[in-house]
């Protein structure tokens, strides 16, 4: 199995930042695509960004220049840098990483969620 733990949410004033991370642990070969999703209370989960094993990134409309996703492929480790957040942005973040195991079946894993509170 493999598990993802994030951590990095919180309450922050309109304007400011947060850096999310995201550590994925257990039975990895290898992991390709490594994303963050977001879901604000009484919303869908939305795409927010991602970057593959090559470090290719793509982002939401709502969010490009504003948030920079990246990783450390030594640690499994995928990292959402927000910057001048707005009140909009409030919601659940969640990682979601895919690769394959150590028996060599792809996997598709999500975290539990952290939260992101955007004061006005």
């Amino acid at each position: 199995q493999v598990q993802l733990v994030e951590s990095g949410g919180g309450l922050v004033q309109a304007g400011g930042s947060l850096r999310l991370s995201c550590v994925a642990s257990g039975n990895i070969y290898s992991i390709y695509t490594m994303g963050w999703y977001r879901q604000a209370p009484g919303k869908q989960r939305e795409f927010v960004a991602a970057i593959t094993s090559g470090g290719s990134t793509n982002y939401a409309d709502s969010v490009k220049g504003r948030f920079t996703i990246s990783r450390d492929n030594a640690k499994n480790t995928v990292y959402l840098q927000m910057n001048s957040l707005k009140p909009e942005d409030t919601a659940d973040y969640y990682c979601n990483v895919n690769g394959r195991n150590t028996r060599l079946v792809n996997f598709d894993s999500w975290g539990q969620g952290t939260q992101v509170t955007v004061a006005s």
